[in-house]
């Protein structure tokens, strides 16, 4: 297990539960049995469902995974009936009962609910996986890879799973020592390369300093620390709610206004918190929020890799721009600033610089920070966008229609945002401690009038695009044609053969003009 995935191990408790989920809707009720029964036939492409987390003897090195003796998948996929009317208020309420719980970790760290009930005989899945074994990236490619891409499936042949056996050797504390020396050494070569890549980076002379770009950005960090309406300690219930938009709508958006899907996700979110601020009688006048976003750090030819491989980018916006267009504007400016100057890798050195320490130092690290609260906060949410299948999932034959991500929340920041593009629609997840937000579905309701906003803005800046358009064309056709009048009329006048064989009538007519 990797530092990062102990990590989420570490500071796991109840006020912070720290997997990532997602809430799928089909188009029918999912047959129970026969879903069982497709899930445990593909377990063998997936050995980490069937392993538990492990702490190494003496507690020197990080957890591993080693199989679960008791292991059955009856153990972890459950069948539930919603209750009455089934309706998308029950499903929400259902869906932050699971989310406040922890996983159990004697036994493989993910369950999947499957959930009938649903009014218009629709059926879902709520889905659970600790964060320790998948981020959001490997997280999806897992749901991919548990699901169908077709409605006809049947479940294949299961090979025999052999269980890894278990290392019975006994270890010492002098080999534990040995263990945590040889950790702390390859970590520490790690960071002095990341070191020396970032110092590349950065002194390039073949472009304009990109520190330049970053230091302009400091003193909105520094202004960005305060505390929003859900900035308080966490006690673990939650709520969870959702809402999606039409990808089509988004991209039109963009093709008016630049930027990435990324950029609109953060320019309608900073909107829509500015709007849940002032609705808890705060000033949103020179105020910043500070966003973190996770970034995916694999290759293209990982992405069906295990565990956690990202880093963050911080991002400070200002909730006091007027104009959906011009907040749109300058999110794009300030990712694209953070992109260039290196902050990626700045996070990702740090993050070296902390693996770089002894095993059980981090342990004792990760398990303090819950405990302390920060006079004020080091950020004020997480905000997650994740890349899903663009054509439909199946079920045992039922087609998924949506599927709202949840990113896990807690500490000091009582809400958190994912989002999740699939089949056309970009899904959006609101988690929220009870505590510190229960009025979640307001800021859900905000963040899509900021998206109707931003989309009507988009669209009269087209229309007074083309009408701009439209004119230059008309200009540039009348004066095209304005040289050929004049040309006609100077050879009428500088051609006295022409003007000689000219008919009385003609000239008559030149006479009355």
């Amino acid at each position: 297990m990797s530092a990062a995935d102990a990590a989420f191990l570490y500071i796991e408790r109840k006020e912070i539960p720290l997997h990532i989920a997602s809430v799928c809707i089909f188009d029918g009720p999912i047959p129970f049995e026969k879903f069982v029964a497709n899930i445990d036939s593909k377990l063998h492409l997936l050995p980490r469902y069937r392993q538990i987390p492990v702490s190494p003897p003496w507690s020197l090195g990080f957890p591993t995974w080693q199989d679960d003796p008791q292991f059955d998948v009856r153990r972890h996929v459950f069948q539930v009936t919603l209750e009455s009317p089934g309706g998308e208020a029950e499903l929400q309420a259902f869906a932050g009962s699971i989310l406040s719980q922890l996983l159990d970790r004697k036994k493989p760290l993910w369950d999947v609910h499957v959930v009938d009930g649903l009014k218009d005989g629709r059926g879902a899945l709520v889905w659970r996986v600790h964060h320790s074994l998948a981020d959001g990236v490997s997280g999806t490619e897992l749901m991919k890879l548990l699901l169908d891409p077709t409605p006809d499936s049947s479940p294949a042949p299961r090979p025999r799973y052999r269980r890894a056996c278990r290392k019975t050797e006994q270890h010492s504390l002098a080999d534990g020592i040995s263990g945590v020396i040889n950790s702390t050494l390859g970590s520490l070569l790690e960071f002095e390369a990341g070191m020396l890549h970032f110092a590349q980076t950065l002194l390039d002379g073949s472009k304009e300093s990109p520190l330049k770009g970053l230091f302009g950005l400091l003193p909105e960090f520094a202004a960005s620390i305060e505390r929003l309406p859900f900035n308080k300690p966490c006690t673990g219930a939650r709520k969870f709610c959702w809402t999606e938009l039409e990808m089509a709508d988004v991209q039109k958006v963009r093709e008016v206004a630049g930027g990435t899907v990324n950029d609109v996700i953060l320019s309608i979110l900073t909107r829509a918190l500015s709007r849940y601020v002032r609705l808890h009688g705060q000033s949103v006048v020179n105020r910043f929020v500070r966003i973190v976003c996770p970034v995916n750090l694999r290759l293209p030819d990982q992405s069906q890799g295990m565990g956690n491989q990202i880093s963050f980018l911080p991002i400070a916006l200002p909730m006091d721009v007027h104009g959906p267009i011009r907040m749109l504007q300058v999110v794009t400016a300030r990712t694209e600033t953070l992109k260039q100057c290196g902050a990626l890798g700045f996070v990702g050195l740090a993050a070296k610089w902390l693996a770089a320490a002894p095993p059980p130092l981090q342990a004792l690290f990760w398990r303090s920070i819950p405990e302390i609260i920060l006079p004020v906060p080091a950020l004020n949410m997480i905000c997650t966008n994740v890349v899903g299948s663009p054509t439909p999932l199946y079920a045992v034959g039922r087609r998924m229609l949506v599927a709202y991500p949840q990113v896990p929340t807690g500490y000091d920041l009582g809400v958190g945002c994912a989002a999740y593009s699939y089949d056309g629609k970009l899904c959006f997840g609101l988690i929220a401690d009870t505590h510190a937000a229960p009025d979640v579905d307001r800021l859900r309701d905000f963040l899509v009038l900021s998206f109707r906003e931003l989309q009507r803005s988009a669209a009269m800046k087209r229309a007074r695009g083309a009408k701009r358009a439209a004119r230059a064309v008309q200009k540039q056709e009348e004066q095209s044609a304005q040289p050929v009048q004049s040309s006609a009329q100077e050879s009428t006048r500088t051609d006295p053969t022409a003007a000689a064989g000219q008919s009385p009538a003609v000239e008559h007519s030149k006479e009355a003009a």
